[in-house]
């Protein structure tokens, strides 16, 4: 049984952009939906890193070749962060359940600032049970940095080897693992539940 347990948030607690909410950021944004995600994934790192929303999105702008209004930076700023907003009921269980085991638990989420007291207030009930939630934005370095991660387990208090981290991107498992940590890629609530009882 691991001392601690650490999650990432979307892809695994958190759920990922609908269509239906990626569809609402296109209309808004008035481009090609290809090129349009190119540039929002590969601009995304420093915005998790703490960057303003409205730098990012002036960022995109440039990167597709068009010049966003005031108002439209806004509207997709408010779109961007509805798209992140929802939680797997199943995971959201299993994280009580281990709370009310007594389990050590943490979150090292890459998520932008605007995004931060949005989704607290809209699931800070069950966020209460982490022992320690480490947001990129807050600590100017998103995942998968190795400092991140041992950001994270001094906030938890710790030693990267005492800990379990369960994420959704191989790339972040890889880096977790090169600075000590068990770590595993999410599958499902099974395959968390499997590992968090072993």
């Amino acid at each position: 049984m691991p001392p601690a347990i650490m999650f990432d948030l979307f892809g695994v607690i958190a759920l990922r952009q609908t269509p239906e909410a990626k569809r609402r950021i296109e209309e808004i944004a008035g481009v090609a939906s290809d090129a349009l995600w190119d540039a929002y994934w590969a601009l995304r790192k420093p915005y998790d890193a703490g960057q303003p929303s409205a730098e990012y999105w002036t960022a995109v702008a440039d990167r597709l070749g068009v010049r966003f209004a005031p108002a439209t930076i806004d509207a997709l700023i408010g779109a961007d962060l509805a798209s992140w907003t929802n939680a797997d009921p199943a995971m959201v269980s299993l994280i009580g359940e281990l709370a009310g085991e007594g389990r050590r638990l943490g979150l090292l989420s890459n998520i932008i600032a605007d995004l931060v007291p949005v989704f607290e207030e809209r699931h800070g009930e069950w966020l209460a049970h982490f022992d320690a939630r480490t947001y990129s934005c807050a600590i100017g370095v998103a995942k998968p940095d190795h400092r991140a991660f041992e950001i994270a387990a001094e906030r938890l208090g710790v030693a990267p080897a005492d800990c379990l981290f369960i994420d959704d991107a191989e790339v972040n498992v890889v880096a977790a693992r090169e600075v000590g940590m068990r770590a595993e890629v999410f599958r499902s609530v099974e395959q968390v539940r499997a590992l968090t009882a072993a």
